[in-house]
């Protein structure tokens, strides 16, 4: 099969891949980039842990064709963290117990980004509807919920000052 070349923006590096054309973005992301935070789960686009953000929309990295992203920005559950600090919903979700087993994390975490990126002051039912697409087979989704509302009061990087 011949193969081409795609230069995109990962995590704010440009990126060059020669890969064939029919590579979904979430295995050049896994297997060609080294990017292993991005979970393979179902593959049909039906789970949401392989959640990424393309030009800063969540996508489904499994159905998306690594193709359609040459020339695009994107962001992966590895890009997030800044200095070395977790990014606010990274944080909220560790200090909310926003997680269990793992596995859904990346995504769930990748679906909250976007959301506050686009509302900052989201209602539960906002933050409902965005994780819509994120399925999680441990937890009730309540400390999801609480995570996301939790990195809304958060500032950029740090938590800011609350008792709790």
């Amino acid at each position: 099969m011949a193969r081409q070349v795609i230069t995109f923006r990962v995590n704010g590096e440009e990126r060059a891949v020669v890969t064939a054309p029919n590579r979904t973005l979430l295995n050049v992301l896994r297997e060609e980039l080294g990017l292993t935070g991005t979970k393979q789960g179902c593959d049909d686009g039906d789970c949401g842990a392989c959640t990424v953000l393309v030009d800063g929309a969540p996508v489904l990295a499994c159905i998306m064709l690594a193709a359609q992203c040459d020339g695009r920005d994107v962001t992966t559950i590895e890009g997030l963290a800044r200095q070395g600090r977790l990014d606010r919903v990274q944080q909220a979700f560790w200090h909310e117990g926003g997680m269990q087993c793992g596995f859904c994390t990346p995504g769930m975490i990748m679906s909250s980004y976007a959301l506050l990126q686009r509302n900052p002051h989201p209602t539960d039912e906002e933050i409902r509807q965005a994780l819509s697409n994120n399925l999680c087979r441990c937890t009730g989704y309540t400390k999801i919920v609480a995570a996301v509302r939790r990195a809304a009061t958060y500032d950029e990087f740090s938590p800011r000052s609350e008792s709790s």
